[in-house]
């Protein structure tokens, strides 16, 4: 089942604590996987299994700063890098969302990434698309 976000109302889902476990892009569609969204259902909040397609995605406009720590940790340092490198070198890891924001065309990940037998790190999302934003409910 597809939602499509009109960018002029409410956010229909919630990924706060959600797990991004594969992100590709396909014909400019970028395709985030996530193991939850979280919709409110007659006063109830419901899980989902889903995906976010941001249709019409330039990769060249979007990119992800990566931490060498969580950033609640003092002083740290980073790298940047284009989304593209991203889906690429990060392919066995996850990025776990703890805040997301919407403005205009961008969408912002704010949240840590999961690398197997490390400990976690901070990173910021940052995707570029000027075509719907799907959410699809997977059965």
């Amino acid at each position: 089942m597809d939602f499509i976000h009109d960018r002029h109302s409410n956010i229909l889902f919630s990924l706060y604590g959600s797990k991004v476990n594969r992100i590709k892009i396909h014909n400019k569609t970028l395709t985030v996987s996530v193991d939850k969204m979280y919709q409110l259902v007659d006063g109830e909040e419901k899980a989902f299994l889903g995906e976010i397609c941001f249709n019409n995605c330039d990769l060249d406009l979007g990119s992800v700063l990566i931490f060498n720590k969580t950033l609640d940790e003092g002083r740290f340092y980073g790298k940047s890098i284009c989304l593209y490198d991203f889906i690429n070198e990060y392919a066995d890891s996850e990025f776990e969302i703890i805040t997301e924001g919407y403005y205009g065309n961008t969408t912002t990940y704010t949240g840590w990434i999961w690398e197997n037998g490390k400990t976690p790190v901070s990173a910021i999302m940052y995707i570029w698309n000027s075509g719907d934003m799907i959410y699809r409910i997977k059965t």
